[in-house]
Order: C-alpha cells, then structure tokens, then sequence
C-alpha cells in the first residue's frame, strides 16, 4: 500500500457528510418499511406506526395497490365531470361540463414521468362513486337533490343523509363528498374565476369489453355507470393552494381542447 492510500485511509469524512449519509440511510429505511406496511395485508405490524401517519405518508404520493393483478385487476374507466353557475352582472349562467380526469391524464401521456396530480380527479371519482353506491337508495335519491341555498346548506345535507340511516357508509360518503367538492370547486374556480357561486360534478364509471369477448369485432363497453350529484355550495379546505392548482391545470385543459 503506498504513502498516498494510507493517507486517504486515515482521512476521515466531514461530519456533515456523515451525517446527511446518516439521515439518507434513515429515510430510505423508513420508506421501504412504510411502502411494505402499505402494500402488504393488514397485521398487526402496522400498530408500530402510531395514528394516521402512516396514510399520511403514503397518501397522495406514494399510494400503492394490487388491483393491476388478477383475480381483480382494474377493469374500467372513472370519469370526474364538473361544471359551475357563473354570476356575471347579476345574472347566474351555467357553464359546459370539463372532463376533468381527461385534462389531469393528459399530463401522463408521452412522459416518462408523470406528476401525481395526473391521477387526483380518477382517485376521487372511484372514492366518490364507492361511497355514493354504499348508500340506500333513499339516501342516494337525497345525494342528488341541489344543496346550496344559505350557509347551512352543508349541515342540512349531512343531517338529511343522516336522519335516513346513521351509518358508517353514511358518514364515509359525507367524507368523501365534502374531498370531492373542494377539487370540484378548485376545477371550477381555475377555469371560470372567482365568480362561481355554485358547483356540480359527476362521477361516472365505465367498464371494459370483458375479457372473454375481447376478440369479438362486435363487442361493445358496457353501458356507462353514472352518478349525478346535485348542486353544491362551494367548499375549500385551508390548506388548498388555488393558485397553484391552476398553474398545473389550465395548461393540460389548453392541451386537451386546444383552447
């Protein structure tokens, strides 16, 4: 060994660099450990990461499933319309419908790297229509009443969902409704202003040709699966950054309608 590599030998690294290599280690340790509680089937295991921090570091950035594999691969299509009543002079004007998952997936095609939001309307459309279908049929009949006169138009809807049947499906699609009409109303405030006065958005469902016919030139999509909601106040949750949802937005609207 020469004079040169027994003195590279004996240099020990920079504290500062022990220490970012430290914190790498950590953080790469505890992502693996994370992704494998979140993927795997649930266990006790998962009682080492205490609350919700857990869904907290995987959601929305990391969230992972099995349901591109059989025996229940994903099989359809989930589609998340909004449009909106505009008050301009005085007068409301009700806008055309905007496919908002088909802009958000735009931002996936010919990339290599797809951003996450490329994905935020399709989760929230099958979130929304999982819980909507939960419902009972009167329940259901009330999702698609118009809720937005006066302040408490929200209270009212959650007691008349309630008064029917005090459910846990009842509460989640209350949960899931309320996540779902902030992204309706960041879509609607980004493409129409700041004079939206009222909301609506559609969650539908469309399955593929099934496996079996995929050969058959005949074959059609199943008949679409839609759930209308009625209209809406509009909500937001403090930590929402409008301003930011829109710079990501608008360019993949203009992409996909040339406008």
């Amino acid at each position: 060994m020469t004079s040169t590599q027994t003195r590279l030998r004996d240099v020990k690294r920079p504290r500062v660099v022990r220490i970012v290599t430290l914190l790498c280690t950590l953080v790469t340790v505890w992502h693996i450990f994370a992704t494998f509680l979140w993927i795997s089937p649930p266990t006790q295991i998962r009682t080492l990461v205490p609350g919700n921090l857990l869904t907290s570091y995987m959601i929305p950035f990391f969230g992972q499933s099995w349901s591109v594999f059989a025996p229940e691969p994903i099989n359809g299509d989930l589609i998340l319309k909004v449009r909106a009543e505009v008050e301009k002079d005085g007068k409301l004007s009700t806008t055309d419908w905007v496919d908002a998952t088909a802009v958000e997936l735009a931002m996936s095609h010919h990339n290599l790297f797809p951003p996450r939001a490329a994905n935020l309307g399709t989760q929230q459309a099958m979130e929304y229509k999982n819980s909507f279908d939960a419902l009972t049929p009167a329940q259901q009949r009330v999702a698609g009443l118009g809720y937005y006169k006066g302040t408490d138009w929200e209270k009212r809807l959650s007691t008349s969902i309630t008064n029917l049947a005090a459910t846990p499906a009842a509460k989640t699609y209350l949960e899931k409704e309320r996540h779902t009409l902030a992204y309706a109303t960041q879509v609607a405030r980004a493409v129409w202003g700041k004079d939206v006065v009222h909301v609506q958005f559609q969650a539908s469902r469309q399955n593929v040709i099934p496996f079996a016919e995929r050969n058959n030139p005949e074959a059609k999509k199943p008949a679409l699966q839609i759930v209308n909601t009625g209209w809406r106040g509009t909500y937001e949750y403090p930590q929402q950054d409008e301003g930011a949802f829109a710079d990501v937005f608008l360019p993949a609207l203009k992409d996909v309608t040339g406008k």
